[in-house]
């Protein structure tokens, strides 16, 4: 693999895949970065990944690796623990994330300082398995995570289902909350874990004052149709099938593959269980978005 070498800022070459051992450039052209190595003066790939370049520094990104977080990020987690004021959350990384009881939106939306009865109640609000959407604030001295809910679109999750991708397929978009027309919600959480659920309309998410008191932290799932449920079913093995072929995923990807799913009149089970289907989904993908 040759790479360009031209000045230009900031560049990215996720296209490109590498294998470890393959040649990638000249060592007197460019700097060295993660997952390559220098030998008989060329940059070499460590790793099997994306190659990606930043002037001149040349990096690889593993295929299969951990999620690396930064502040801001969108993350899709799961409760592991109930601590003294906090919440241990599995959120893909190399340790637990936290997120403490003085981040959370207290039931009723009401704003003031957690009291010792908010701290003999944190089971009513997450208990160990509930799933969540939350943003990372900062970052403790170990590296862990801290985390915040204090959002409407951020809270437990219900109706749907979890689906995990490798995070390197999920981009930094401006948005990763998207209804697709099909009747689904999706929330593409950088940490490689998408939620899939049913369309809920903004206003039956907010109460009087813009803050729903009891579903906020319910455990009861909505009455959802088959018509539903199929299309969450379509859409989850439809993402299962892009990721098992490294396709970056995004709502235009998303939406083209259901769609062509629909127009072949292929059943959810197909997806999954014959592999011509899954070839030529990803051959549509393909097709369509060269980009990719």
């Amino acid at each position: 693999m040759e790479v360009d070498d031209t000045d230009g800022g900031e560049t990215s070459l996720r296209s490109k895949i590498t294998s470890p051992g393959e040649s990638l450039t000249s060592s007197q052209a460019f700097m060295r970065g993660h997952g390559t190595y220098v030998e008989d003066d060329e940059v070499i790939a460590s790793v099997a990944g994306t190659v990606e370049r930043v002037n001149k520094l040349i990096t690889v990104r593993p295929l299969q690796t951990r999620y690396n977080p930064e502040v801001g990020d969108l993350v899709v987690g799961r409760i592991t623990e109930v601590a003294a004021r906090r919440w241990k959350v599995d959120a893909n990384s190399r340790q637990d994330a936290v997120l403490m009881l003085s981040s959370v939106n207290l039931p009723g939306g009401v704003q003031r300082r957690k009291l010792e009865s908010d701290e003999l109640q944190m089971r009513t609000f997450f208990e160990e398995g509930d799933l969540l959407v939350a943003e990372v604030q900062a970052f403790f001295a170990d590296g862990a995570m801290s985390l915040h809910t204090r959002s409407l679109k951020y809270g437990k999750l219900r109706n749907g289902q979890l689906v995990t991708v490798p995070p390197i397929l999920i981009l930094r978009l401006k948005s990763h909350f998207y209804s697709l027309p099909c009747g689904v919600d999706l929330i593409l959480g950088l940490n490689g874990y998408i939620w899939v659920s049913k369309h809920v309309k903004d206003n039956e998410q907010e109460g009087e004052e813009g803050f729903d008191a009891e579903a906020v932290y319910s455990n009861q799932n909505d009455e959802i149709d088959d018509a539903t449920r199929a299309a969450v079913a379509r859409v989850s093995n439809v993402i299962r099938v892009l990721a098992a072929h490294f396709v970056p995923l995004n709502d235009t990807v998303l939406v083209e593959a259901y769609e062509w799913v629909v127009e072949q009149e292929y059943t959810v089970k197909d997806l999954l269980l014959r592999e011509d289907v899954a070839d030529a989904l990803v051959s549509a993908v393909a097709t369509a978005r060269p980009d990719l």
